[in-house]
């Protein structure tokens, strides 16, 4: 009976594990294919607070949120 139960609690603790590094894995590849933010979104950003962006500072902006994906 302990051997059951024991084989039951370790399964779902591999269970659990594998589960959190397979969607991480895909939520990363997702956001990579489709990234939820780009220069236009950018662009317009910055323009509906009332600065003309340069190119200069949407890349930098661009390279910032990137580093977190």
């Amino acid at each position: 009976m302990w051997i059951d139960i024991l084989q039951v609690a370790i399964g779902l603790i591999i269970g659990l594990v594998a589960g959190f590094f397979i969607s991480q894995y895909v939520t990363k590849r997702y956001m990579k294919k489709n990234p939820p933010i780009n220069e236009e979104m950018i662009k317009a950003m910055m323009t509906g607070m009332g600065r003309k962006p340069s190119q200069k500072q949407v890349n930098q902006m661009m390279k910032s949120m990137n580093k977190y994906l």
